[in-house]
């Protein structure tokens, strides 16, 4: 049998709500058992049944807004299903995935569940069966509802073997796995006590416990106490779990599943079968059973059971052995949790294995005698075991009443290359690698809610670096509507920007998003490349010691101009060097910090609608949109900028704080300066002789026109750069048509048919840059939200800005000036993403921060309660749902009721009677509060809508407006976008119909 990774688990069980604090239940040798609760029975009514157990807290508790379940269908469904729904999508971001990312993937779904009380519950009154509770009782579903809700498309079952049902689904996940039906399953059980009955059976057969409390292998052991629970695991094959990265708790190395067959009773145990199990998954597993270190045992404490378990145990594992096998059961602090009894098992020995320690079992101190387990080979932990080093196995023993028995061989994880501990996770600079936290939820409230989760999670940490969890909240927290992204260093930090985001208001930040708001599309970006002028010595040497993919980005433009440059631009840039304010080294410098912002953004994931370059930006541009490679863009930046360097020098330029037709007076005066640059409606940029520019600017200041001299060496974009134009227009250039749209500042409009070929690129030296006309052409044609500058420094955003061509849109900078760093980089691509991009968040850090880091897990909302009162006998009323009144006893149910009192409408007309008549509807079908039922609310994302529950929607609406006639539901479904929507449709269908 192949290996199987473990790699995420979620559990409630009595006393431990997650597995943080199953763990520590364990550790501590504490107990789940109490008194039944009131919404089951009356312990007083059936004392047969014992008054106590195991039981979870809040087990009506259930987020149904999030998994789009209407009140009504949350009312009918069975409680088993109810609490596995949750404990799913925690155990998959667990595993260090978002749930959502699983979502048309042949994942599996493997659940055992016995019985099904539920279904006798609440289907004996045959007057009162729908089909929600049909559907809601079926234990079938318990599988099926996680794979429609997550839509996983793999195999998806649901296991009853009674008590071994979670360890037989375990195995078949496994089987699954390794015979590819897929990739990834989830694998547990659950189980609710939700009725005396079957406590009733174990009274009559002596089988309960006086005190509803499991006492595994001991001389007090007098039977079975019953418990809740629900268990999930995510199973991975073992090699595609390290492929991942992913980690992984235990590794199941072999499992086993057979039955007792016709021995001394269909629901007495036979030791011989169990033996035959247990040597069956070793054999399985390619081990012996000397290897074994401890057993988690069935173990339910009862007098026969126990003893013929500690026999077949003994059978197998009392070969000559260093040391006796550890053996205990979790029964003694949970209660017989039936169903869920083997996942119990088989999460509580993934962990012991993790934290390589093996909690006592309870009720050890008086080991029963009779058992004779030394002299079998055994013994039964009284106190935790520590495991040493190395690999460790264990095994997990489950026996079903009826005979299927199931065992499952766990071992430690393999070791992997260690990570760079967190504290140590440190820049070349000396402070900590900088990461975006993400954050995701379903409603603003929601999204609060799981801030404040998380601030408390962290703070409680040790503080230290913040990359990995980053990371870690990158693949796992994303995917939900509302969205939160924070730039961190530490966790200090980020327990500071959780609380401070979980205690806005919705519209109380800057961003929105923050504080819970909803992107609604993509965000349409533009990359506006800044040309000469903006260069500096150590321009981005911040973000090169931060950035990974900057750094790679830099050294590919660095080995395409070397060979024509002579000398590194790296070192150039990196290191300080004056010369680069010469135009021979400048521009090749500016092209290489264009291309690898570029270069790094779009590895990022952030794709530009359009691109648009000032001057030498847009070679830069050019190989951004596929029109040059980045070979030729190198060769020709290199020649135009030593043709550029090599014209006399005396030439200058200067900036004017006014627009062309203002300056043509003063121009005339002046022939020799011309102007090189509009780049806004008063922002114009002048070129010539500096002793003509000098005379200029006085006479403009004069007239009290801001005027700045600009620092560069030559009269760019005029007639004196004709020499260089002349013998640039002379070289082949090897260009294609742009792949992606390009704002020509050549031509001060959008490209057509254009190609970038050596007159473009020689007129581009002495011609103006036409940049407010062409930025104003990409704004009309792409309508960016965000206009995203790629150079040094911020020059365009601020002309953009001053020209009134930004037009509502986000101004975002991934390395502004000197001061930029890993941060700058970092909030840009977290703008982006609160925004709606969904970006390659990998290329965001260093190897060593991209490890995965346990989070908080996702916090649903407890507001919404189901089933909290106990099952009612088959004469009496249905319990309610939420919102829903109770009829009077012989009244036909709400949900059978036709209403005729009016409807609240809160947005729209109230007076609409189509509208009044859909929401009423809508409210009885769904068995929503009437204020939910707006005009926007759509039926199938937030409402839940089936296509059961459109059929009765149909056939409600044809009641309350029988002026509408018969409508089909192919003609209804184009209009079943919103209330609204299908409201208009049945309108104009009333209006039809009356003409």
């Amino acid at each position: 049998m192949g290996d199987i990774a473990i790699v995420g688990i979620d559990c409630a069980f009595p006393g431990a709500a997650g597995v943080r604090a199953y763990w520590d239940l364990l550790v501590r040798g504490g107990a789940g058992t109490g008194p039944v609760p009131g919404q089951r029975w009356e312990a007083q009514d059936f004392p047969a049944a014992g008054d106590s157990g195991g039981f979870i807290d809040d087990v009506d508790v259930f987020d149904s807004d999030f998994f789009s379940v209407t009140p009504r269908e949350a009312a009918a469904m069975d409680p088993h299903h109810r609490l596995l729904l949750p404990c799913a999508w925690r155990a998959l971001e667990d595993s260090g995935r978002a749930p959502g990312d699983l979502a048309g993937t042949e994942t599996g779904v493997f659940i055992g569940v016995m019985g099904g009380e539920w279904g006798r519950l609440t289907m004996s009154d045959l007057a009162r069966v729908t089909p929600l509770l049909g559907a809601g009782s079926s234990a079938g579903m318990a599988a099926n509802r996680i794979s429609y809700h997550f839509n996983l498309t793999g195999p998806s079952l649901a296991v009853d073997t009674a008590c071994s049902s979670s360890l037989v689904a375990v195995h078949l996940a496994a089987t699954s796995l390794l015979a590819g039906e897929c990739d990834t399953a989830l694998a547990g059980g659950v189980n609710i006590v939700l009725s005396p009955s079957l406590g009733l059976v174990y009274g009559q057969l002596g089988l309960a416990a006086a005190d509803g409390r499991c006492k595994p292998f001991s001389a007090d052991a007098d039977g079975i106490g019953r418990g809740d629970g629900v268990g999930l695991v995510v199973l991975r094959r073992l090699d595609d779990a390290l492929a991942d990265g992913q980690r992984i708790y235990a590794v199941l190395r072999g499992s086993a599943v057979n039955q007792d067959g016709r021995s001394n009773g269909v629901i007495a145990p036979n030791r011989w079968s169990q033996e035959r199990v247990l040597n069956s998954a070793y054999r399985r597993a390619g081990i012996t059973p000397d290897r074994v270190a401890f057993v988690e045992a069935h173990g339910t404490g009862t007098v026969l059971g126990d003893a013929i378990e500690c026999a077949a145990l003994g059978a197998v594992h009392g070969v000559p052995r260093g040391a006796p096998c550890a053996i205990g059961s979790v029964k003694g602090n949970l209660g017989h949790t039936e169903g869920a009894a083997g996942i119990a098992g088989l999460i509580k020995t993934a962990l012991a294995l993790h934290h390589r320690i093996v909690p006592a079992s309870l009720f050890a101190e008086r080991e029963n005698a009779q058992l004779r387990l030394g002299e079998r080979g055994l013994r039964l932990l009284k106190s935790p075991m520590r495991l040493p080093r190395g690999e460790n196995l264990a095994g997990v023993s489950s026996f079903g009443m009826g005979g299927t028995n199931a065992h499952a061989v766990l071992g430690t994880a393999p070791r992997t290359p260690a990570a760079l501990p967190a504290r140590a996770a440190r820049t070349d600079a000396g402070a900590s690698a900088v990461g975006v936290f993400t954050l995701s939820a379903d409603t603003p409230e929601a999204l609060r809610r799981n801030l404040a989760a998380q601030a408390a999670a962290i703070a409680a940490r040790p503080r230290g670096a913040a990359a990995a969890l980053c990371w870690s909240s990158n693949r796992t927290k994303t995917g939900l509507p509302h969205r939160y992204a924070a730039t961190v260093r530490d966790t200090g930090e980020l327990v500071a920007e959780l609380r401070r985001a979980a205690a806005l208001e919705p519209t109380a930040s800057k961003d929105g998003a923050a504080a819970g708001g909803r992107p609604w599309g993509r965000p349409v970006t533009a990359f506006l490349f800044t040309g000469q002028g903006c260069e500096y010595p150590g321009m981005t040497a911040g973000l090169h010691r931060e950035s990974p993919a900057y750094r790679r980005h830099l050294a590919e433009a660095d080995e395409a101009l070397a060979p024509h440059l002579g000398t590194s631009v790296c070192d150039l840039v990196l290191g300080g060097d004056e010369r680069v304010h010469r135009p021979e080294f400048a521009q090749p410098a500016l092209f290489a910090v264009g291309y690898a912002l570029a270069r790094t953004l779009t590895t990022l994931g952030v794709t530009p609608a359009a691109v648009l370059g000032h001057s030498l930006g847009e070679y830069a541009a050019a190989v951004t949109a596929g029109a040059l490679d980045l070979d030729e863009a190198a060769r020709l930046v290199v020649r135009r900028a030593r043709l550029m360097g090599e014209l006399p020098t005396g030439g200058g330029m200067l900036a004017a704080a006014a627009g062309p037709d203002e300056l043509a007076r003063t121009l005339e005066g002046e022939p020799e300066v011309v102007v090189a640059a509009m780049n806004g409606p008063a922002d114009t940029v002048l070129s010539g002789p500096l002793d003509a520019l000098a005379r200029l600017g006085k006479e403009l200041a004069d007239r009290g026109v801001r005027v700045t001299e600009l620092p560069v060496t030559h009269a760019f974009h005029s007639p004196l750069m004709a020499p260089a134009a002349a013998e640039l227009r002379k070289a082949a250039v090897r260009c294609a048509p742009p792949a992606l749209p390009v704002a020509s500042t050549r031509h001060g409009r959008m490209l057509r048919h254009e190609p970038m070929d050596a007159d473009y690129w020689a007129d581009q030296i002495e011609e103006p840059v036409l940049l407010d006309t062409a930025l104003a052409a990409l704004v009309r044609d792409i309508a960016p939200t965000h206009l995203i500058e790629i150079g040094p420094s911020s020059r365009l955003l601020q002309i953009a800005a001053r020209g009134g061509r930004a037009c509502g849109a986000e101004l975002l900078h991934p390395a502004p000036g000197p001061e930029a760093s890993g941060r700058d980089l970092a909030e840009t691509v977290a703008a982006l993403h609160r925004c709606g991009l969904d970006p390659l968040w990998a290329e965001l850090y260093a190897p060593e921060h991209r490890t995965v880091e346990p989070l908080a897990p996702y916090a649903f909302s407890s507001a919404q309660r189901y089933w909290d009162r106990r099952p009612m006998p088959a004469s009496a009323p249905a319990p309610a749902a939420v919102g829903e009144e109770r009829p009077a006893s012989g009244e036909r149910p709400a949900a059978e009721e036709r209403r005729t009192e009016p409807a609240a409408v809160h947005d729209g007309d109230p007076g609409d009677p189509v509208l009044l008549a859909v929401v009423q509807a809508v409210t009885e079908v769904g068995g929503y509060p009437s204020e939910r039922v707006v005009r926007e609310a759509r039926f199938h994302e937030d409402l839940g809508f089936d296509s059961v529950m459109i059929m009765q929607l149909k056939n409600r609406v044809e009641a309350r407006l029988p002026r509408v006639g018969e409508v089909s539901v192919q003609q209804m479904l184009p209009a079943l976008r919103s209330v609204g929507s299908l409201a208009e449709f049945l309108g104009d269908q009333i209006t039809a119909r009356s003409a």
